[in-house]
């Protein structure tokens, strides 16, 4: 393996014949990193996540730059704020922008005669920009996706257009008005647990160019790419951790009085179902065998945004299936996003099929572009025809 760098600031990892290539573009403030810092530049690492902020992490060596001062400490490319963006570019393949943010922090190692010191610089998605001031604030007559899309734009943020599916009721005067008293982005997050949601910022290809999702978990479309384990030609993970757990609620009862209703019973739900469909066959109650039943007590102004709430709380415990494992961008000819759909291979018949992914930690040097990742299922696979199976049958 070889490793080069291209008239376009791009830098390409050159593989055996079997394996595909792929480019990479390291951008500071909208410009292309140069050669000479991508050569002297430690792995770079970069974290994706449907429920937490994206992140940054790279390494730089440091010595004294022969007048009195440190190299890359001072740097104006790495002072606060600056922006950082990594396009990845699979062979074949479009752009994907797996990081749009800003340097939030720097820590120096300083060793004898700085022989072996290095800068590690660190950042967050442009989602920190919506945490730089707490508000008090009182949102009237709008729902929870209102409140999200508004406050999005207020940082030109592009609502994404699944925001105002499965939305809360509008909160008026006549019951409880929305209060405010954190920052934008803490505000929407909490906004979005409590509406089994989640919310976050990234770009898709274009640094600059970013989304803002206020969304439910999108389980529904094809898978992006197959993960292949066990083919001795056409593997394209190396190994696979899987495990379940089903000591999770299956079933929520909620009651609640209202301010609206004089009826001494308020309005009561007893919900089952997430509003996700299932990722397989077989759901966590039915292959669980038993019901798991819990209590939800919760200020609300009517029966629907009671429902919510119960749905939020079904959909968290849902993912009773974990899988985490690694991938060469090369091998897989693909660039995991969190919130997408893959589909596994090779699993057996209880752990192959499609998961969500959860998050990615993309690590990026001189030699390959390394993926650990970790996804999420809210069922398993059936067994085949005429094989024993406790599934439903305890």
């Amino acid at each position: 393996m070889r490793w080069r760098f291209n008239p376009r600031s791009e830098f390409r990892l050159l593989l055996p014949e079997t394996m595909a290539s792929s480019t990479y573009q390291f951008l500071i403030n909208g410009t292309p990193a140069d050669d000479e810092l991508i050569a002297v530049m430690g792995p770079l690492e970069v974290e994706e996540n449907v429920d937490l902020p994206g992140a940054i992490q790279l390494t730089l060596p440091v010595d004294s730059d022969g007048s009195g001062d440190l190299t890359f400490v001072n740097d104006p490319r790495f002072q606060p704020f600056v922006n950082l963006a990594v396009v990845a570019t699979p062979s074949g393949q479009s752009d994907q922008c797996i990081f749009d943010g800003y340097v939030l922090a720097n820590k120096l190692r300083l060793q004898k005669g700085t022989t072996g010191s290095t800068l590690t610089v660190w950042g967050q998605d442009a989602s920190w920009l919506m945490n730089l001031k707490e508000k008090v604030k009182e949102w009237v007559d709008v729902t929870d996706a209102d409140v999200a899309n508004s406050i999005f734009g207020d940082y030109g943020i592009t609502p994404a257009s699944d925001n105002t599916e499965d939305d809360s009721p509008s909160h008026t005067e006549d019951g409880h008005t929305l209060m405010q008293r954190a920052s934008d982005i803490q505000f929407l997050r909490s906004l979005a647990r409590r509406n089994g949601k989640l919310c976050r910022v990234s770009c898709t290809d274009t640094p600059g160019e970013r989304t803002g999702y206020f969304v439910k978990p999108s389980v529904d479309g094809n898978p992006v790419v197959t993960m292949v384990l066990n083919d001795p030609e056409a593997w394209t993970v190396d190994a696979l951790n899987l495990d379940w757990d089903v000591t999770r609620p299956t079933e929520v009862q909620a009651w609640q009085a209202l301010f609206t209703d004089s009826d001494q019973d308020g309005v009561n739900v007893d919900e089952t179902d997430s509003g996700l469909d299932p990722l397989s066959d077989v759901p966590l109650s039915q292959f669980s065998g038993k019901s798991m039943q819990v209590l939800l007590t919760t200020t609300v102004d009517d029966a629907q945004e009671l429902g919510l709430r119960a749905l939020s709380l079904l959909r968290d415990a849902g993912w009773f299936v974990r899988c985490e494992g690694e991938a060469d961008v090369a091998r897989l000819n693909a660039v995991l996003r969190a919130g997408t759909v893959v589909q596994i291979d090779g699993a057996g018949a209880l752990n192959s099929g499609k998961y969500f992914v959860w998050s990615v930690r993309h690590t990026i040097d001189k030699q390959a572009h390394r993926m650990k990742f970790v996804l999420v299922r809210n069922a398993v696979g059936s067994p085949p025809s005429g094989s024993s199976s406790l599934i439903g049958g305890l």
